[in-house]
């Protein structure tokens, strides 16, 4: 059975961190391309960030650019998103996405979806 399950979530004020687990089983982790995506009320799913199969392309949406940073352990088929200097507009349901074989930026649709966390930064 296919379980991607997110951990780290939680309530943070302006200018914190956090950092996000993603926590793989039942498919061949190392074949699939990783993302996070984000659904805050009112606004559509965005992709926040993607790293390839072998970690070493990521992307990243303009507004988390240099503040977020994704990561992966093919060992421990787990998948990380730091996110430092947290602002109110980051708060949202994310997701964990993985895509077989894919490429970063993801695609909307993908292949297995965990079931989310919600970060909420307010002060």
């Amino acid at each position: 059975q296919v379980q991607l399950v997110e951990s780290g979530g939680g309530l943070v004020k302006p200018g914190d961190s956090l950092r996000l687990s993603c926590a793989g089983s039942g498919f061949t982790w190392d074949y699939y391309t990783m993302g996070w995506f984000r659904e805050a009320p009112g606004k559509e799913r965005e992709q926040v960030s993607c790293i390839t199969r072998d970690g070493v392309s990521t992307s990243y949406t303009d507004s988390v650019k240099g503040r977020f940073t994704i990561a992966r352990d093919n060992a421990k088929n787990i998948a990380f998103l730091q996110m430092n200097s947290l602002k109110p507009e980051d708060t949202a349901v994310y997701y964990c996405a993985a895509t077989f074989w894919g490429s970063c930026p993801m695609s909307p649709e993908n292949d297995y979806w965990g079931p989310g966390t919600q970060v909420t930064v307010s002060s």
